[in-house]
């Protein structure tokens, strides 16, 4: 039996893989560490980016990851926060598809890091976790595991979140790298994977462990729907008034949405998470719809009798909790998810690639004409309205605010400022989650996807901020701005810090209002009065950022002018900026853009449940 080497034996064995690794000259067979070996197994699959927060229950693969950063073979980063670091890889691999994995101790921290997780299992983004955990011979509790006489309890809460996998046993890695894969890299519904590494087997001696068991991620897909698309061209030949509604999964499905709408005579409204699936210009194009929504988006979801739902899971604030179509008879879904595909009743679903499956229902329909034109009309003429709407807070940008003592900047104002100038930079913009993320999807108008990021699967506050810190890992770095407010970024500061360490590229517009406004807005539409929900404090948030090392401190101001001359002084600086400007918060009508849906939420519910069970989609 070969005997596991001493401390300096490991160090000088571990240097010479990981040259060998790099030159691709590693033998078949090896004698390491799981820990080596489980991280040889995630740079077989394209992980070269580990966000970290180590502790007693991950330093032996910290060690590991040491060794292999200075041989150049991947990048490691010592953060504040584990969700910090699950925020920054879930928007890493959202903007440019690059792989990272997220490394925690046991306890508190991965428990912080699965709470996070909600933002890539709601969004379908692939991320690794990596969880220190409770030693497998059970010689009595260890610190910071779940407290009860029962084995495997943070493997059954990862479990329940995602799927999981402990190395309990050593020589079960490649199944356990196997099924990340198929998770992370999976074509249409990917997700979070967690990984438990027990303490006293991560140092576990593999003794002539064979490499050829490390898998390696490969490139899947559907085909088209093998559903009667035939039937569905009859169907929509038959409707009068046809809405395409498009989530997350038709987000790149463009040139295939254009064809759908124009030849089905239809119009367009996406979720939030698919801005800029067709550009916003185009006339069939009604925005976003739902619980918030538009004016045109949800008139068209109020009074279409077809629905075509493309790539959407039907999260409640895009479909008004399940009341967003009371008009709708027929519902043709178009999904790689089976689930997802027969939300509905009255459904024919077409299963498999959303752009395969729209192109051969593209081909059963007939060239653009004038047929629903009224349709598409009066849809446009809701269009018409909205731009309006938005025009009379570009001309009105500040209002009188008791909290400020005086006139300050709307937030659909300030938000339309920095959009567009996002655009002339060609910056990737990220919306924290409550009315920022509201006003936020209402104001933008996308030419193309990717333009922005918004979290509404889970709204996770301080998802916007963290996520800067991928402008710092990614192989090709870009320019954000995370559009923040006060609330939200109080919830995760830590990037002040990490973003100015690690390099991040960047700008923080801070909204302040000194509350939770979309909450105080709620309880006021609900019950007349706020509570619990702001503060009295003016906090200095410019003296915060100020205290900070190469962070650029702004002060945004109360006009459109300042505001403009803050970003462009943000644009020249090559590190991470703060801008903080003041907002509005009250009920005048300028001071936000409005709600034109419904929510299954509070003494709504009672309403909201009764016309879903009447509408009976």
């Amino acid at each position: 039996m070969e005997h596991k080497p001493s401390h300096e034996e490991l160090t000088r064995q571990r240097v010479e893989h990981a040259a060998a690794f790099a030159a691709n000259t590693l033998p078949t067979k090896l004698s390491l560490t799981l820990s080596e070996a489980l991280i040889l197994g995630l740079l077989r699959q394209g992980v070269r980016v580990f966000l970290t927060v180590l502790g007693h229950g991950s330093t032996e693969v910290g060690e590991v990851l040491r060794i292999y950063q200075e041989a150049g073979l991947l990048r490691t980063y010592g953060l504040r926060s584990e969700i910090e670091a699950s925020h920054a890889a879930a928007a890493l691999r959202w903007v440019t598809g690059e792989k990272a994995a997220v490394l925690t101790s046991i306890g508190p921290g991965a428990l912080h890091a699965l709470a996070a997780s909600l933002v890539p299992a709601s969004n379908g983004i692939g991320v690794w976790y990596l969880f220190g955990d409770e030693t497998t011979e059970d010689e009595g509790f260890n610190m910071q595991q779940v407290p009860h006489h029962e084995q495997g309890l943070f493997l059954q809460m990862a479990g329940t979140m995602g799927r999981a996998y402990s190395l309990h046993t050593p020589l079960a890695l490649s199944t356990a790298l196997q099924r990340g894969a198929a998770t992370v890299d999976h074509p249409y519904r990917p997700g979070p994977f967690y990984l438990l590494l027990p303490m006293n087997t991560q140092a576990t001696w593999l003794p002539d462990f064979n490499l050829a068991e490390l898998p390696q991620s490969q490139s899947l897909s559907l085909g088209a729907a093998e559903g009667d698309t035939t039937k569905a061209a009859q169907w929509i030949a038959e409707a009068e008034r046809i809405i395409v509604k498009v989530g997350g999964g038709g987000r790149h499905a463009g040139a295939e949405l254009i064809t759908l709408v124009e030849r089905a005579g239809g119009v367009l409204v996406h979720t939030p998470i698919a801005s800029g699936c067709i550009p916003y210009a185009h006339p069939q194009n009604m925005g976003v719809g739902g619980s918030k929504g538009s004016l045109p988006g949800n008139y068209a979801m109020e009074h279409a009798d077809l629905l075509i739902a493309v790539g959407t899971r039907a999260v409640c604030q895009s479909d008004s909790s399940r009341t967003g179509y009371p008009q709708v008879q027929r519902v043709i879904n178009i999904n790689a998810d089976i689930d997802d595909a027969m939300h509905y009743n009255a459904t024919l679903a077409l299963l498999g690639d959303v752009r395969r499956t729209l192109a051969r229902l593209n081909a059963l329909l007939p060239s653009p004409g004038t047929q629903k034109a009224t349709w598409v009309t009066a849809c446009t003429e809701q269009k018409s309205r909205w731009q309006n709407l938005k025009q009379e807070r570009v001309r009105h940008p500040t209002l009188a605010d008791d909290y400020w003592g005086g006139a300050v900047l709307t937030q659909p104002a300030a938000i339309k400022i920095a959009t567009d100038w996002a655009k002339a930079q060609d910056a990737v913009c990220f919306f924290d989650a409550g009315d920022v993320q509201a006003n936020g999807f209402q104001t933008v108008e996308d030419e193309r996807p990717d333009q922005t990021f918004t979290d509404t699967g889970a709204s996770y506050m301080g998802f916007a901020v963290s996520a800067l810190l991928a402008t710092a890992v990614a192989s090709r770095p870009f320019y954000g701005v995370a559009l923040t407010g006060d609330g939200s970024f109080t919830m995760n500061p830590q990037i002040l810090i990490d973003g100015a360490e690690h390099g991040a590229h960047g700008c923080i517009l801070l909204l302040d209002n000194g509350r939770m406004s979309a909450i105080t807005g709620l309880q006021q539409d609900q019950y007349g009065i706020g509570f619990a929900t702001w503060n009295t404090l003016h906090v200095d948030y410019l003296a915060w950022a100020r205290a900070v090392p190469g962070l650029l401190a702004l002060d945004g101001g109360r006009t459109p002018e300042s505001l403009q001359a803050a970003l462009e002084q943000a644009a020249r600086h090559p590190g991470l900026s703060l801008i903080h400007v003041p907002v509005y918060y009250g009920p005048h009508p300028l001071g936000g853009m409005g709600v034109y849906g419904r929510w299954n939420v509070g003494n709504w519910c009672d309403d909201v449940q009764a016309m879903r069970h009447t509408i009976g989609l």
